[in-house]
């Protein structure tokens, strides 16, 4: 019998399963597709403060997130990095000294020490200014971090059974009996039907949370969920700079313009009520209306349709609070833990991948009343897999492989430290000549990648690798696509569901 059941494969089930694992706590871990395959891969990637909370008072939220910015930072300094924010002044929006007041806030709430304060910009002559219209003249520059987020997901997922948590992915979950002391859970994996029990269930279903609570109470259950759905275009690259732009909007909304990939720009986000109804999320015409005109508003050069590459769009789980709008639902996550009416369930409701740790710390004391654990806040010093070096340590271990493997292209190589940092070198192991590399595919992906990503990162299909462990589709024609599917046909691999850690 397991200790606990996590329905849900996003970051805040596999931050629980991790933090249990690591204490010993026999954690079962279901996930019905991919990890990260629904809201968790289809963030804005930041990992932040919320700057915009702050004018809705949501000030424990804020105070909570910028403390974690930092301590996520060092644990997984390949996959998250500071970036700098530039929020132009402009007429009829938020007035600079109110900006500048909450950037204050902003700076002060969480404690920094690697993160630089926020400065005031002249647009007119500082380089940050040259791809905004000439009527910006006022700005700041403030600092938050870029996540790669449904890598943070993997890792975690990753780190949480190598702790000994089982991890079963394209395991649905279809049936929830709840005994006086125990679970009994219904699952069906590649067709097989499979009965797991445990002691406590953890229902992190992200947007499914509802219907999870439905499969074990049909009676009088009122929905707590308030599903908003949120859109990005990625775009030509609009401008030179690692900087990104935080841009206002007369609805009183903000979306950010996000160096990504490379040659590409990501820009979003959207907020628009969904319901299960609608489907798998999806870009709407209004929602690549409201983004091109919103970033027109701020750039010299118009994004238009012609400019979009790609469209990503997820449905955030979010606490239903009764707001009037969906822009102004809490981002805050709210537990429902009840033990009434047998084993106990603990569900959860909203979140935020910047808070994803502290979540997970807090289910865990949440539950300690039935667990026999200590409850120390033992993952705020423990790194992630590959994230075992400085946060400023990245250009100094390409530099090092470059030296082991000249015959990898450094770009290569960069890109191969940003995703797996330190662990790079396990990965790259028995390479001793370019061969060992095995099978070339398109945008620097070779064979002993994919492996690597199969034997360790749960992949089990070229679109979890090309679109969730990486965003290398972004870089490849349909047809190199298909040739990593192919792999994955070839070797039969698509059909193998756990994780064998070697």
């Amino acid at each position: 019998m397991y200790d606990l059941a996590i329905i849900g494969g996003g970051i805040n089930g596999v931050g629980i399963a991790r933090d249990a694992a690591g204490r010993g706590l026999k954690v079962l871990l279901v996930e019905r597709d991919d990890l990260a395959s629904h809201t968790s891969s289809a963030s804005t990637k930041l990992v932040h403060g919320g700057l915009r909370y702050l004018e809705h008072y949501e000030f424990n939220l804020v105070r909570k997130a910028l403390k974690e910015r930092e301590v996520l930072l060092r644990a997984a300094p390949h996959i998250i990095w500071p970036m700098r924010f530039v929020l132009p002044v402009d007429k009829g929006m938020r007035p600079a000294w109110l900006l500048r007041l909450g950037l204050f806030l902003y700076d002060h709430l969480g404690g920094r020490e690697i993160l630089p304060a926020t400065k005031s910009l002249n647009l007119r002559t500082d380089r940050r200014g040259d791809p905004l219209q000439k009527r910006l003249s006022k700005g700041f520059a403030y600092s938050d971090c870029w996540v790669e987020d449904a890598r943070l997901v993997s890792l975690t997922a990753r780190d949480a059974a190598e702790r000994g948590a089982e991890i079963r992915t394209r395991a649905e979950c279809v049936g929830l009996d709840r005994k006086a002391d125990h679970w009994n859970i219904d699952i069906r994996q590649n067709g097989a039907p499979c009965i797991e029990q445990a002691r406590i269930l953890v229902n992190a279903a992200g947007p499914w949370v509802d219907p999870v609570t439905a499969l074990y109470n049909r009676s009088n259950h009122a929905a707590k969920l308030r599903l908003v759905k949120g859109s990005h275009i990625v775009v030509r690259r609009k401008y030179q700079g690692d900087h990104s732009y935080i841009f206002q909007n007369n609805d009183g909304r903000i979306i950010f313009a996000i160096p990504y990939e490379g040659e590409h720009t990501l820009i979003g986000t959207t907020d628009q009520p969904w319901t299960y109804a609608e489907g798998d999320a999806t870009i709407s015409d209004s929602e690549i209306d409201y983004l091109c005109d919103a970033a027109s508003e701020y750039f010299v050069k118009p994004v238009t349709r012609d400019d979009i590459q790609w469209t990503y769009s997820g449905v955030r789980p979010l606490y239903d609070d009764h707001s009037r709008s969906a822009a102004t639902v809490t981002r805050d996550y709210v537990f429902d833990y009840e033990t009434d009416n047998g084993a106990p369930v603990l569900s959860i409701f909203g979140g935020k991948i910047t808070t994803y740790r502290v979540l997970a710390l807090q289910a865990i004391r949440t539950l300690a009343d039935k667990l026999d654990v200590d409850t120390d806040d033992w993952t705020r010093e423990a790194a992630l897999p590959g994230g075992d070096f400085r946060h400023d340590g990245v250009e100094a271990l390409v530099d090092q492989y470059e030296e082991r493997w000249p015959f990898i292209d450094r770009v290569i190589l960069h890109r191969l430290v940003r995703a797996y940092g330190t662990d790079t070198v396990t990965l790259l192991a028995e390479v001793k000549q370019a061969a060992d590399l095995g099978q070339s595919f398109a945008a620097g992906l070779y064979e002993i990648e994919i492996r690597w990503l199969v034997d360790h990162e749960f992949a089990r299909s070229a679109e979890d690798i090309l679109w969730r462990r990486s965003k290398l589709g972004l870089h490849m024609t349909k047809a190199e696509q298909q040739a990593v599917a192919q792999w994955f046909e070839q070797h039969a691999l698509s059909s193998q569901t756990n994780l064998k850690l070697s």
